[in-house]
């Protein structure tokens, strides 16, 4: 388990507190009839924390990328494999004709 997968999951922790507390400043709000006009200052901090923790996750969990140029040598087919149980040379397109003497007639 690497780094970057251990902040993901502290950054979602974080996030599904933040939800929580939302939620229950809410009830609290039915409770003392007043209007909700938005969540508290630590839930709206606990969101940015959160967003971030879950956006650097995402840009380190993956990994390492790999080249896109075809160019490069990571790119390279080193050998085929030498797997024939796929290719199917019995097939009903024997059937058809090779060549259709079809004309449309005007």
């Amino acid at each position: 388990m690497g780094g970057g997968f251990l902040v993901g999951v502290i950054g979602v922790l974080i996030l599904s507190h933040a939800t929580y507390s939302t939620i229950q400043y809410r009830a609290l709000l039915k409770i003392t009839e007043e209007e909700f006009s938005g969540p508290p200052i630590n839930v709206v901090i606990e969101l940015i924390v959160s967003l971030v923790l879950c956006l650097w996750a995402a840009m380190a969990a993956p990994g390492k990328f790999k080249s896109i140029h075809p160019q490069s040598e990571e790119n390279r087919v080193v050998a085929l494999p030498a797997n024939l149980d796929f290719m199917s040379f019995n097939h009903r397109g024997k059937i058809f004709p090779l060549e259709t003497e079809l004309k449309v007639k005007w």
